[in-house]
């Protein structure tokens, strides 16, 4: 008897036995749940010649943007490509294989595309559609996957299995494409459907830090931490977005608290952990806060991960950790293998040479003091860093480090400009930015006393 999944799908099983596990994988996969990898072990020592679940391993490894992961998931491409051939798959499993193939040879929007495709013909599948969305994430692709999950929501009736899942995308694709009440709306029933649903958790708590709502995104969070406490690493980016809300109250205290003891729970080398960590100690720095000894974990941490070359997003984090920890020599090894990166002919290759460098350059010189530099560099990789991937309100800590260098380089009337884009983005003020535009117009006060002619001394 053919096996299916929970969307319905056939599956290219031996028998039922691997089933159980299939159907537990993806759906911790769709919560971001810690017990994803358990469940797909499990269903491949059952199943060795499933090639959709050894693909899906590959996809894995390569989103989670580590240099020896890219090893493993070339393996799993193998044992993908012999299973197939073996004992046969459907054309939506080879569909995966040959996506895993493709961004193993440098083409992420290619696997992207591929996946979209085959999602046409099957639009209730939920992984499909939740691999297509993570891939674009990391692509900087908001407006890919807004149209990926537009497509298909209609197949998503009040009785699909991942209707709050799909929801939860989809509200994060409205939040990064700017469409915020709606964004809010479709976040929070997200959350109601599939109560263990993060995604969609965070989706909304983005909506609050674009619109200025940090008291709401406060409460928000703590009060349902239920839907994110059985997560991967993931928990630990949704306790980093509750240390924003705190930092916009500013409750630097408590920012601290969270960063101890949730944010840096476990001193992991993940590179969603690193940016969590440093951007969030960035913009305390900013803020004129010592955050003492704090950097120089992190930076240990990412002289390790120097020569990944696996994600641009991953790699400035690193750089930002090294600069601030006052890793030199790593942190020149760092510019030399972003640069290098630069001349690869690959989806990231091409990421690294219109953002990655520039802003690298940036970075270096901002920590050099150099601020005109700084401002300059920064400011040319602006129109390009969504390409880097993350979110809006990852970003962010770039448009901070950019803005503080004009107002250190005395570039008051640039510095007011970048607040002006950066409030059109985010739809609302938030006490960063209002302190920052004061400061801004204070300068330019200064300066325009500082050069009225009748406030001169005339010589006697």
């Amino acid at each position: 008897m053919p096996q299916t999944d929970h969307f319905g799908y056939p599956l290219t099983l031996p028998g039922p036995a691997a089933l159980a596990p299939w159907r537990a994988t993806v759906s911790a996969f769709l919560a971001h749940g810690s017990s994803t990898p358990e469940h797909l072990a499990e269903t491949l020592r059952l199943a060795p010649d499933f090639a959709l679940g050894h693909a899906s391993h590959g996809l894995f490894c390569l989103l989670l943007a580590r240099r020896e992961l890219v090893t493993v998931a070339e393996a799993d491409w193998h044992r993908a490509k012999e299973a197939a051939d073996r004992v046969g798959a459907t054309a939506r499993e080879r569909a995966v294989v040959d996506a895993l193939r493709d961004w193993l040879d440098g083409a992420p929007r290619k696997a992207a595309d591929r996946l979209d495709q085959t999602l046409t013909a099957h639009p209730a599948d939920a992984l499909l559609m939740k691999l297509v969305h993570g891939i674009r994430f990391v692509l900087g692709d908001g407006g890919g996957m807004r149209r990926s999950i537009e497509t298909v929501l209609p197949s998503y009736g009040a009785d699909h299995p991942a209707l709050g899942y799909a929801l939860g995308c989809h509200a994060f694709a409205l939040e990064e494409t700017g469409d915020y009440a709606r964004a809010e709306r479709e976040g929070r029933r997200a959350v109601s459907l599939a109560g263990d649903d993060a995604w969609g958790l965070h989706a909304v708590a983005h909506v609050l830090d674009m619109t200025g709502r940090a008291e709401e995104g406060r409460a928000w969070l703590e009060t349902n931490t239920g839907a994110f406490d059985h997560c991967n690493n993931f928990r630990y980016h949704v306790w980093w977005h509750l240390a924003l809300m705190y930092l916009d109250k500013g409750e630097i205290d408590r920012v601290i608290e969270l960063y101890d003891n949730d944010i840096r729970a476990e001193r992991t080398d993940d590179y969603r952990d690193i940016s969590n960590a440093a951007s969030l100690l960035v913009r305390l720095e900013i803020e004129g806060v010592n955050v003492g000894g704090r950097w120089d974990e992190l930076a240990r941490l990412s002289e390790t991960r120097v020569d990944d070359r696996c994600n641009v997003f991953a790699d400035l984090h690193y750089l930002i950790s090294l600069e601030a920890g006052d890793r030199r020599r790593a942190a020149d090894r760092m510019l030399a293998s972003v640069s290098a990166h630069a001349e690869e002919d690959t989806d990231m290759g091409r990421i690294a040479g219109t953002a990655g460098e520039p802003a690298a350059l940036g970075l270096d010189a901002y920590y050099r003091g150099s601020y005109f530099s700084a401002f300059r560099h920064l400011s040319a990789a602006r129109p390009h860093l969504v390409t880097i991937g993350g979110s809006h309100a990852q970003r962010d800590v770039f448009e901070r480090i950019t803005i503080d260098a004009a107002l250190k380089a005395g570039l008051a009337q640039d510095a007011e400009d970048l607040l002006r884009a950066r409030l059109s983005l985010r739809g609302g003020l938030d006490r960063f930015a209002a302190e920052r535009l004061e400061q801004a117009a204070r300068m330019k006060r200064a300066a325009a006393i500082m050069q009225d002619k009748r406030l001169r001394a005339v010589p006697a």
